[in-house]
């Protein structure tokens, strides 16, 4: 593996539990520990998993009217968001692409936001650039730990029972292990759980003392991509990217109402002049959709998707097996006329024509917690 790697603050740990390390958006993380993926997948499903996502970058935005300022440059409602609350939005470009998808905090007097590790450095240009002199962008040096599963509330409840009043995408600041713990009721695998940020000198006793609870096991990269599938939620880079946007990505529901046509505060951010009236008319010409498919056989990234007429209609870009399911999950973009519930498409499988329904999402019903 090459030197040139980030390491997390957890890397040795990681290292020490037997995991397999790959390159990931220009850092070392472990993809898979001794029990393997699907093992993982499972025990995530069932009990609890620890992820490490201290890749991710995480930021405090502050000055004048911050939520104000950053909607000049997504579609979210900050403005309208609580104290306390967090929620997903969108970086748009001038031509209505996306250039990252992220979640936003509203912590009172600033914004604490979490961006995607391989778009790290990007968002923070692209938000010392967007925003004016009077607001601040600072990068902080905090790991970040996920907590998912369903028992992920008894063992929050052993480490900082406070915390288990947050409910769905609420966001509260704690005292734990003797020292301070930013924690959200939220994640990326369609479970209840807890994403925790805490400085990176007190990471490993916090993860060391998380792996030491009975319902917890490691889990790497391999099971997150596969959980987060099924859970139907976009990996960006591949389902998400700026030729594409939020209408073709069935994320609408991330443009908020009063930034739509006839909002209170219509438009206003890169791109608006062509993502609202995609909303306002529902006129696209491809969308993303949800895939699954018969047998064993994984449908991969990039397989192309065509129609009983053999006319080419789209392509695949997630696609695993699902654990959960029992059977091949997928999402891809294909033409508009073919994206509607229950048809039948078919993926070019080194040659062979495997049938695969478009279906709902997410393909596990999400079991978030909102009291």
């Amino acid at each position: 593996m090459s030197d040139d790697l980030h390491h997390t603050p957890l890397h040795d740990m990681h290292v020490s539990h037997g995991a397999k390390m790959v390159p990931f958006a220009g850092y070392s993380m472990p993809v898979q520990y001794a029990l393997g993926v699907k093992k993982e997948h499972e025990h995530t499903r069932h009990a609890c998993g620890l992820f490490d996502v201290s890749h991710m970058g995480q930021l405090i935005v502050s000055g004048p009217s911050p939520a104000r300022a950053i909607e000049t440059l997504v579609p979210a409602d900050i403005v309208g968001l609580p104290a306390g609350m967090q929620r997903y939005a969108l970086f748009t470009s001038h031509e209505g692409g996306l250039l990252d998808d992220l979640m936003i905090v509203n912590r009172g007097e600033d914004l604490y936001v979490v961006v995607n590790a391989a778009c790290k450095d990007q968002d923070v240009a692209h938000l010392r650039t967007g925003l004016d002199a009077e607001h601040q962008v600072e990068v902080l040096d905090r790991a970040l730990l996920a907590l998912q599963g369903p028992q992920a509330k008894d063992v929050m409840a052993r480490l900082c029972s406070d915390a288990c009043d947050l409910v769905f995408m609420h966001h509260g600041q704690f005292e734990a292990l003797g020292t301070s713990l930013w924690i959200s009721r939220s994640g990326y695998t369609g479970e209840d759980g807890f994403e925790i940020s805490v400085p990176v000198d007190a990471a490993e006793r916090l993860a060391t003392w998380l792996l030491e609870q009975p319902e917890v096991e490691p889990i790497g990269l391999g099971a997150r991509d596969s959980l987060r599938l099924e859970a139907g939620l976009c990996l960006y880079g591949h389902d998400l990217d700026t030729r594409t946007t939020p209408a073709e990505a069935s994320l609408i529901w991330a443009v908020g109402k009063p930034r739509r046509i006839g909002g209170e505060r219509e438009g206003g951010f890169p791109g608006a002049d062509v993502i609202l009236p995609q909303i306002d008319t529902k006129r696209i010409t491809r969308k993303r959709v949800g895939l699954l498919g018969e047998g064993r056989a994984p449908v991969r990234e990039g397989t192309q998707l065509y129609s009983a007429e053999d006319r080419h209609v789209g392509c695949v870009t997630s696609g695993s097996f699902g654990p959960t399911l029992g059977k091949p999950v997928a999402m891809g973009y294909v033409d508009i006329e073919f994206a509607a519930l229950e048809t039948t498409l078919y993926a070019d499988v080194r040659g062979k024509r495997l049938p695969m329904q478009v279906s709902r999402m997410p393909f596990v019903q999400a079991k978030y917690y909102r009291g």
